[in-house]
């Protein structure tokens, strides 16, 4: 009985860290889909000072849009947005492709862009951020 004792709470305790893990993974799993879902939400409806907010503070500070760039988001809407599911390519990073499509309210025209993200995980924060910046709408793809 005695050997039991040591075993069955090494065990346990094997049991609990393996469910903390899987929680820890599940929940950077539903912060990545909601800060995602967020995102695409802001874009659809132009919202690009908002937008910024989803930049990481460190990529923003280093490379902050042009008021050329953000000009640019004021004469179009985007009329679709169709992303392509998220890739893992690292423990703290994914990547996703995102289809834009935009019309210009001033020209009446449409046309596409495709948006590259790359998001990262800060472990500290508990928050992904979008370290590709805002999408490049001044290329025609």
């Amino acid at each position: 009985m005695r050997r039991i004792l040591p075993l069955l709470l090494l065990a346990l305790t094997f049991l609990l860290l393996a469910g903390c893990a899987n929680q820890e993974i599940r929940s950077k799993q539903t912060i990545l889909k909601d800060t995602l879902r967020a995102y695409a939400a802001t874009i659809r409806w132009g919202e690009i000072e908002q937008a910024l907010s989803f930049i990481d503070p460190k990529v923003l500070a280093e490379h902050p849009p042009s008021a050329i760039d953000l000009e640019r988001f004021k004469q179009v809407r985007v009329s679709g947005y169709d992303e392509s599911p998220p890739i893992t390519v690292g423990p703290e990073e994914v990547r996703q492709t995102v289809q834009l499509e935009l019309f210009n309210v001033n020209t009446q025209t449409a046309r596409s862009a495709v948006d590259n993200q790359t998001w990262k995980y800060d472990k500290a924060t508990k928050h992904w951020w979008l370290v590709s910046g805002l999408p490049d709408i001044s290329r025609r793809e």
